[in-house]
């Protein structure tokens, strides 16, 4: 009999190491699948810079700022990502990763692509769009075009885009994990229980996964 799991993975379209993270998931889930156990995944929405403007940020001058990195330190993270990446199968071209971009509305658009069955789809392309493309996630123009190329209607979601539709349930989603002490991510919540953080291998996700199911 199947052991289905609850996922909640939180996370920003601007986090490589959210990528890093979704991608190690995905292998996990695909070595578990022979031992009946299934995942239902729900991406929640979190903000690494939510006071960002619409033109965004140079990355470099971001993570100085921010972080306090030297640029031979940013320099050396982006190799890490770029790297760790690769093991994972994700094709992190950072240095076309220029600027730092607001994600508001791709949370947004994120929000509605769960109700329409295309939420992990739309994830993958938009970490696509932004880490191998280098495409600006807050251009309305891109999140339609990304969104039309997973199957989602474009005319819908540039309708949404030019509202305010689902500000509110973004907000009250990302008020719920922050109150509830996430505050870094990925975050990786298992049956509204188990939290597993960060980018991790495979193998972590994996051993976690099938401890879970076997307490479930």
């Amino acid at each position: 009999m199947a052991t289905p799991l609850k996922i909640d993975f939180v996370s920003d379209v601007s986090c490589p190491w959210c990528v890093v993270g979704l991608k190690s998931l995905e292998q996990a889930l695909a070595r578990v699948a022979d031992d009946s156990i299934t995942a239902e995944l729900h991406f929640q929405p979190f903000e690494l810079n939510p006071q960002m403007a619409a033109e965004g940020e140079d990355t470099t001058e971001h993570l100085a700022k921010k972080y306090g990195s030297t640029p031979e330190q940013a320099a050396r993270n982006r190799e890490t990502i770029r790297a760790r990446g690769a093991e994972v199968g994700f094709t992190f071209r950072l240095d076309q990763r220029n600027r730092i971009y607001n994600t508001f509305d791709a949370h947004r658009l994120l929000h509605w692509a769960e109700l329409e069955g295309h939420q992990h789809a739309l994830k993958q392309a938009l970490f696509d769009a932004y880490f191998t493309q280098g495409e600006n996630p807050s251009s309305h123009a891109l999140l339609v075009q990304v969104a039309e190329k997973v199957g989602l209607d474009p005319v819908r979601a540039l309708a949404i885009l030019e509202s305010d539709e689902y500000a509110d349930e973004v907000r009250e989603r990302e008020q719920f994990y922050t109150s509830h002490g996430i505050h870094s991510v990925p975050a990786i919540i298992i049956n509204d229980r188990h939290l597993i953080s960060g980018g991790q291998a495979p193998e972590v996700f994996e051993q976690a996964l099938r401890q879970i199911a076997a307490s479930a």
